[in-house]
């Protein structure tokens, strides 16, 4: 993964200039900062790629230079895919100062295999992946790790359930639920399969019935007519 991203000022233009750079493998970018103007630049999307899948996404921290000048740390703020070809075509920086917080958003990953799971079948269910968190550039975690070993069926945790290192404060609302244990999913009886095991009762019965009737008939037949 780069370390440093090279990049270039670029006079702003339309949809041509920006097609014209693209055809030249490069992307357009901004690069804002706080209490800066932004910056328009070009950049190598594959260096923007290389960094958006590595293990810390969008929350890793680099550095950026352009046109070869001192390097400051950044981050992804934000990009644009082309929705044909999901291909990159445009991102935006932010600079950061390592001495001030940050808010950001961090994937939840949970630990542990639910005790409802494997001992009663039940289903986990995961409601919320990712959560807002402030700290400082150094603090960001990769992920909110979520034990989940301990779960029942009908089981839950909440963001304010959460525990976390103290250098991370969470933003979300404390009410949000993270993570549920379901019970397992009842098997119903097809009507179909039903409506077959019922009719040979009901054949039966009809038999029964059409039987007796032939039987009363024959007895009736049997018994010798009155003399006049």
């Amino acid at each position: 993964m780069p370390t440093v991203i090279a990049a270039q000022l670029r006079v702003p233009g339309g949809k041509n200039a920006n097609r014209r750079l693209r055809q030249v493998g490069k992307i357009p970018a901004v690069i804002y900062g706080p209490g800066k103007e932004p910056v328009v630049v070009s950049v190598d999307p594959h260096d923007v790629k290389t960094i958006l899948h590595s293990e810390t996404g969008r929350n890793t921290i680099f550095g950026i230079s352009v046109d070869g000048s001192e390097q400051n740390n950044a981050m992804v703020k934000d990009y644009q895919l082309d929705p044909v070809r999901g291909n990159l075509i445009h991102t935006d920086f932010l600079e950061i100062a390592m001495d001030r917080l940050l808010e950001l958003t961090v994937n939840v990953e949970t630990v542990g295999e639910a005790e409802g799971v494997k001992l009663d079948g039940g289903i986990m269910d995961i409601v919320t992946r990712s959560i807002e968190v402030e700290c400082l550039p150094s603090d960001i975690p990769e992920s909110i790790k979520v034990d989940v070993s301990h779960l029942k069926i009908n089981d839950y945790i909440r963001v304010k359930n959460i525990q976390t290192d103290a250098k991370v404060k969470i933003l979300s609302d404390p009410e949000i639920v993270i993570v549920t244990i379901v019970p397992p999913a009842k098997e119903e009886v097809p009507v179909e399969a039903a409506v077959e095991a019922a009719e040979p009762e009901v054949i039966k019965k009809g038999k029964t019935v059409e039987e007796g009737a032939e039987e009363e008939q024959k007895s009736k037949s049997s018994k010798p007519e009155a003399k006049q």
